[in-house]
């Protein structure tokens, strides 16, 4: 059975915007939405040698701001069975109540005739509102010909209405074709969620390496399709149709956030659309370090634009858990101008922050300014610090830091030679005139929202601790409005 926590034993705990678990790391999220309660189950990774299975864990949260570990929900296998790694798939009810639970079955040592270990669908159901489940390992199934046995994946189920029909979505791969585009997301459909048939493509389009756990919704007027890539990019990207047989078009920003958030997947509550992913951790917990698979649970809430079109942003909830003024001396004088015409500038706090603290600043930036504005874990003349960058020339906003690592003895031997931290840039639309920059920070995570539009989450290791401050180059941008709050636990 599964384990529930009190709400004396949670409370006692710290009060983390980001949910992971004791031992271990979060992966892929399948989040399903029961009676106003999200169900959030996660691949849970433990990084040891050799490598144990895979299981489900859940946690679950009413708020989105307290979470509740349930611990294992769905058990992976032996190490004989097909399921010694049970990876991502999607939960759907049926008709008379009954749960089912389809996801990937896989074990290295259960190898396919290309010599990749076998990707299966396989299924469990529950009879008791999804606390205990029962494998039906007797209703497995793997990829037709002509896909690839090693990409079988993600199944995600969904019923279509207007067929009567259910139906799965699959990561999978065609098995022949150029090797980088042979992605395609498979299709199988069902009556009764038992015996499934393979049909045409969901979608194939012939771009990506493979589209990992996709997720389809309808929205008002619109359908969405919502899948992750690591083909020129490494991030999970949305498509828009006004039927879920498409054809699927493109938006002008069509990512969810940037390198460091992945294999979002989605769950609907009272009309609102939240998206639940990983912040991947970084190897020995260092900037420099390369991404690693799997790190901490962070939420989106999607925000449906009049065109149709998705902007990304804190949840409501999270923004009002922070309650708690830090007054800082960068608002002694409101509003603050920086005006450098063709240089930089920075104010920095006399403060340093705390290790967690959510933030709002509005930034009014005159036409043609080349850049401006936060530093964050500042040091004192704002020189060494994290920065949230805006571009309006570039149309972007950027993560960067300094210093950077050092690489020899000489001025110019300084780690990458570029203008920002590697897959840390997103588009935003920064036309002249006011903008607000949100940012949480929590440790080593930091999340920052434009407009509550466009997100950009990363992680901060090598700077603990320092102060806040706003800058502008090359131009000028006004400070008209800061707030920073933190909580503070009852």
């Amino acid at each position: 059975m599964v384990k529930r926590f009190s709400r004396m034993d949670i409370t006692a705990m710290k009060r983390s915007v980001f949910f992971q678990p004791t031992h271990g790391w979060v992966g892929d999220l399948i989040p399903f939405e029961k009676d106003g309660e999200f169900w959030l189950f996660y691949l849970h990774e433990v990084r040891t040698d050799p490598k144990p299975g895979t299981s489900w864990n859940l946690v679950t949260t009413k708020d989105l701001t307290q979470f509740e570990d349930q611990g294992v929900s769905l058990q992976h296998g032996s190490e004989i069975d097909l399921d010694f790694n049970a990876y991502t798939g999607s939960v759907v009810v049926d008709g008379t109540g009954i749960h089912h639970l389809f996801y990937t079955g896989q074990n290295p040592a259960n190898v396919g005739p290309d010599g990749a270990p076998l990707q299966l669908v396989m299924h469990a159901t529950s009879t008791d509102a999804m606390q205990t489940w029962v494998k039906h390992p007797e209703l497995t199934f793997g990829a037709p010909d002509g896909y690839e046995s090693g990409d079988w994946r993600d199944p995600f189920v969904f019923r279509d209405e207007i067929t009567g029909q259910w139906r799965m979505l699959l990561a999978a791969r065609h098995s022949a074709g150029p090797d980088r585009r042979r992605g395609v997301i498979a299709q199988c459909v069902s009556s009764d969620l038992v015996t499934w048939q393979h049909t045409e493509p969901f979608w194939d389009p012939r771009r990506y390496i493979t589209h990992e756990c996709p997720d389809v919704f309808a929205w008002g007027d619109w359908w969405y399709m919502v899948y992750s890539e690591f083909s020129e990019s490494f991030t999970t990207r949305y498509r828009m149709a006004k039927s879920p047989d498409g054809p699927w078009r493109v938006p002008n920003l069509d990512s969810v956030d940037g390198r460091a958030f992945y294999a979002s997947k989605t769950a609907e509550r009272d009309g609102r659309r939240f998206f639940f992913g990983w912040i991947a951790s970084k190897e020995g917990n260092t900037d420099d370090g390369p991404w690693q698979w799997a790190g901490t649970m962070s939420v989106l809430e999607a925000r449906q634009n009049t065109d149709g079109t998705l902007g990304f942003a804190f949840a409501d909830e999270l923004v009002d858990s922070f309650w708690d003024d830090i007054p800082v001396s960068l608002t002694d004088e409101l509003p603050r101008r920086l005006e450098v015409p063709d240089g930089y500038t920075a104010i920095v706090s006399d403060e340093e922050l705390p290790s967690q603290f959510y933030a709002t600043a509005v930034l009014d930036i005159a036409p043609d300014t080349t850049e401006c504005g936060l530093l964050l874990r500042s040091s004192q003349d704002g020189d060494q610090a994290y920065v949230l960058r805006l571009e309006p020339k570039r149309g972007r906003m950027v993560f960067d830091r300094w210093p950077r690592k050092v690489t020899g003895d000489a001025q110019w031997h300084v780690s990458g030679d570029m203008p920002f931290d590697v897959e840390l840039e997103r588009p935003c639309d920064l036309a002249p005139g006011e903008h607000t920059l949100e940012l949480v920070v929590d440790g080593d995570l930091c999340v920052a929202v434009v407009d509550r539009q466009v997100a950009l989450s990363t992680r901060i290791y090598d700077l603990p601790a320092g102060r806040i401050g706003v800058f502008a180059g090359e131009g000028s941008a006004t400070l008209t409005e800061l707030q920073i709050r933190q909580r503070t636990d009852n």
